[in-house]
């Protein structure tokens, strides 16, 4: 097939090159440059990079509003558009110019979860699995049929990281089936029973309360790692907790107890990695040969 692919950041990359190998990709949509590092140069997406590594051509408007840009998607001729976090909002025109449509990878099992952090509100709300959607776009935001759906357990000690990856290569191939099987698959409507919203999240949301209990401080950890991170202060630095699981012992709520167990407002999590301000993530091990924790965080 002629297929247009669309997407941004680093979740997207498979998907591009598993389409590379087997359809022609006639034109790759990302977001532009951005500023970015200490010298503030312009850095182009992940997904642009690995276009240009492909020999793809790349274009990276900053809307698709305008009729010119509308029209030079059109001109492209596509049998059907690919988007995995894009980024942008596709107006009607660009939804329409495929001649079999745009096709979504979600990061959930629709309808719970649509909107911009998935894999991170699975991991925060206790999920047990998770999984990836094929959807036919449409104007809603991830409201459209799913053509294609695939289930998969959470881990116990899983982080958003480690679930990022997997959901990555998953959707990879999901894809390819999807486009294999397109004139035999079927829209199913999503139901609006159990429809939830996964919000972008917020850096106010990452300083740790260890009143909570120890199953919500634990997913809390898992589920923002390893942005923006899950931290406490410790001495005036901020230390940023990004591997953890359900630990033993009791006491009072941030009291620590062994090691880097810390008790909560019910039960005890015991952190495996941290990173320190200006400092590679490390193991706890490592953490306390340099740090000397309080009493109680």
């Amino acid at each position: 097939m002629k297929v247009v692919f669309m997407g941004t950041p680093e979740f997207s990359v498979p998907v591009l090159e598993a389409l590379a190998e087997k359809h022609e990709v006639v034109a790759v949509y990302t977001q532009p440059p951005r500023p970015a590092g200490r010298g503030k140069a312009e850095r182009p997406t992940p997904v642009h990079r690995k276009a240009l590594d492909l020999g793809l051509p790349v274009r990276h408007p900053a809307k698709l509003k305008s009729p010119e840009d509308q029209a030079e998607f059109a001109a492209l001729g596509a049998d059907v558009a690919v988007v995995v976090a894009y980024g942008l909002i596709l107006p009607q025109p660009v939804l329409d110019a495929p001649r079999l449509g745009c096709l979504n990878i979600h990061a959930s099992l629709l309808p719970r979860w649509r909107g911009a952090a998935p894999i991170h509100r699975a991991i925060m709300s206790g999920d047990a699995e998770t999984g990836i959607c094929i959807m036919q776009m449409e104007a809603g935001l991830d409201t459209g049929p799913v053509l294609l759906r695939e289930a998969t357990p959470i881990g116990p000690e899983e982080t958003t990281s480690e679930l990022h990856d997997r959901l990555s290569v998953m959707g990879a191939a999901l894809i390819v089936e999807a486009l294999d099987r397109l004139a035999d698959l079927r829209p199913d409507p999503q139901p609006e029973a159990g429809a939830t919203y996964a919000q972008k999240i917020d850096k106010a949301e990452a300083r740790v309360d260890f009143s909570q209990s120890a199953e919500v401080v634990d997913r809390q950890i898992r589920g923002l790692s390893p942005f923006p991170g899950a931290w406490v202060e410790i001495a005036g630095e901020r230390v940023k907790l990004l591997k953890s699981r359900l630990g033993h012992g009791e006491g009072a709520p941030g009291q620590v107890l062994q090691g880097f167990t810390v008790a909560c407002g019910k039960g005890a999590v015991e952190i495996l990695e941290a990173q320190r301000e200006g400092k590679r993530p490390m193991a706890v091990a490592d953490l306390l040969k340099g740090m000397t924790l309080p009493e109680r965080l």
